[in-house]
């Protein structure tokens, strides 16, 4: 299944993209895509629906986040192995843990705004989870059990607040519209392929990262089951797993975006998002 949230900015409703990519309404059955309704019951009742009875919404409109008010949105540093290269730094020994704040969560089409006084900020291609059912302290054999789904994320990064103001990652992570989520959540069993997925981003038509969900240092597996013996999982929760290289940072000289920049990014059955670049007014 295909789910993901149609409709102006806080006004969205959750639909469902059928096999002829009609965006149905679900909200006669969940009044949203969040905490209390992303769990493998919402995804049973969905499946007893009769599709041809819901009302199509429309697919010019704004797509919205394809997860509402998730309690967490985790972020891993260094997940690939290619890109710990390009950086010249060690492969790390165990998943790189950081939060990513949630009012940082938009649209996959909507603008990108560089923070005040920034002149680094960056771009970050990465495959993102939506946990189904409560994970604590779980195998990696059991893993899989508590993941609804997959999306596209794009983790924008501010680099010197996140390098240059501190010890933590976190505050370079979470400004508004850094966390551009979809378009939609793919249900894992339409994704059994997804440590072999093809990855990519495109600045103003240009290709700066090409990228496979094959090169993670640490599978989905081990970061559900590691992340899970440091915290509760929760139903809604998110987690962007690591970018391939490519990032602007690490271009010679290095390139970060600016006002009228079009950024392009897409994962084999995740979809694309487009953003245009604008500046904090």
């Amino acid at each position: 299944m295909k789910l993901c949230r149609i409709g102006d900015f806080n006004k969205e409703k959750p639909a469902i993209i059928d096999k002829d990519n009609n965006y149905l309404d679900l909200s006669p059955i969940i009044k949203d895509f969040n905490p209390e309704t992303l769990n493998f019951n919402t995804l049973s009742e969905i499946k007893k629906t009769d599709l041809s009875k819901l009302n199509k919404l429309n697919p010019e409109g704004r797509i919205g986040a394809c997860v509402s008010k998730p309690s967490k949105f985790i972020g891993i540093g260094l997940n690939f192995k290619d890109h710990a290269e390009e950086q010249n730094l060690p492969i790390p020994k165990e998943p790189i843990v950081f939060s990513k704040f949630t009012n940082c969560i938009t649209g996959p089409n909507d603008e990108i705004i560089i923070p005040k006084n920034s002149q680094h900020t960056d771009w970050e291609v990465e495959l993102g989870f939506v946990i189904g059912k409560k994970a604590l302290y779980v195998n990696e054999d059991q893993a899989l059990d508590h993941i609804l789904g997959f999306f596209l994320v794009n983790d924008v990064s501010e680099r010197n607040f996140q390098k240059n103001k501190g010890l933590t990652w976190d505050k370079g992570k979470g400004f508004d519209t850094f966390g551009p989520i979809g378009p939609y959540i793919l249900t894992k069993d339409e994704v059994p392929d997804y440590q072999k997925l093809n990855m990519f981003l495109e600045l103003n038509g240009k290709r700066m990262q090409t990228g496979n969900t094959e090169k993670m240092i640490f599978n989905v597996k081990k970061l559900v089951s590691y992340m899970s013996h440091c915290m509760s999982l929760l139903p809604g929760d998110i987690c962007c797993t690591g970018t391939p290289p490519g990032v602007g940072e690490n271009m010679s000289p290095p390139i970060f975006l600016k006002e009228g920049d079009k950024v392009k990014l897409g994962i084999d059955k995740l979809g694309e998002q487009i953003h245009k670049v604008v500046s904090h007014k």
